[in-house]
């Protein structure tokens, strides 16, 4: 096996288990924490160790905001995409498991598409985006169980929750896109994490959430350190060099790994169940994905193909 594609499948492997792992460590500590302090507390470990990262990997050139484009897509993400997507999803998951939040937030990658249509001038939605988002939609109505009875119970209305931090997340990414910054991905983090500690500390303030709230227990600390170590750090550098090295379409196929990690994690480490509805809207959901990345995938494989081909026949794609 290449040197680089055993990089790109230890990336993988990384960033799967690293934010799978993130709904089961979420779930073990919200009986200890409150859940925007919670987070709050992971993203000020993620902020200090993702902050070191780059000092130490980046040239001093490449590691501050120089436009207005830096500091846009800092904030896009800092508050959409690690923000606000994070405290929706440990509200959520204090009414429901971490399967199931995980598979509402896989909803991610099909809502993107959606909002970069209406928001990006060079995107379009294609017949096959049409479909892939009405089929999201039925896997997570699969998931969530609607019914006429329980639509204002706890588990529906967490549900809800988790899902309005996919489309937080979701939305962050386009606004990320449009700002069309100069920083490095992993840059821009490492600046976006504290954003998202500030944001979550100043709503568990305005809550009424308070540090005398917090059991500082060892399961609880556990789950702190796994939380800031592994996923608020340890997976962004995994998942962005991903994305470095074979690109969005292919890297983003860890969300649909993610639920995997976190079913068997709550099943195992806390003895959470999956129903076979449940199961059955995660398929649909990788089914809708799958239709929407249809084009995009194909255009991918068709260039690798050629590159392929032309490697083959002794001619470099740049000659001519």
């Amino acid at each position: 096996m290449a040197r680089s594609t055993k990089r790109t499948l230890v990336f993988f492997v990384i960033a799967s288990l690293c934010f799978g792992g993130t709904y089961v460590a979420a779930k073990a500590g919200l009986s200890y924490f409150p859940p925007l302090l919670f987070v709050a507390f992971r993203f000020d470990i993620g902020a200090l160790l993702l902050l070191g990262y780059v000092l130490h990997r980046f040239p001093r050139s490449e590691l501050l905001p120089r436009t207005r484009a830096d500091i846009a897509s800092i904030l896009a993400a800092g508050v959409f995409a690690i923000g606000l997507a994070n405290a929706f999803i440990f509200i959520g998951q204090q009414f429901t498991t971490s399967a199931v939040s995980s598979i509402m937030y896989s909803l991610n990658p099909i809502l993107t598409p959606v909002f970069a249509t209406v928001m990006l001038a060079d995107e379009d939605i294609s017949k096959y985006g049409v479909g892939g988002l009405l089929l999201g939609l039925g896997g997570v109505a699969l998931v969530v169980n609607l019914d006429p009875t329980n639509i204002f119970s706890g588990a529906v209305v967490g549900k809800a929750i988790v899902l309005t931090g996919a489309i937080s997340g979701a939305l962050g990414s386009i606004l990320i896109r449009s700002a069309d910054a100069s920083l490095p991905s992993t840059v821009r983090t490492a600046w976006a994490v504290p954003v998202g500690a500030v944001l979550c500390h100043s709503l568990s303030l305005a809550t009424g959430e308070k540090a005398a709230m917090v059991a500082w227990t060892p399961t609880a600390l556990v789950a702190l350190g796994y939380l800031g170590v592994f996923s608020g750090a340890i997976a962004f550098i995994a998942y962005f060099s991903l994305l470095d090295d074979i690109g969005a379409i292919r890297g983003n196929l860890i969300f649909y790994v993610v639920p995997v990690v976190a079913t068997l994690g709550g099943w195992i480490l806390l003895g959470e169940t999956i129903s076979a509805w449940t199961f059955a809207g995660f398929l649909v959901i990788f089914a809708g994905f799958a239709l929407i990345g249809r084009g995009p995938l194909l255009a991918e494989l068709a260039r690798v193909h050629q590159s392929l081909t032309e490697r083959h026949s002794g001619r470099h794609p740049r000659d001519g």
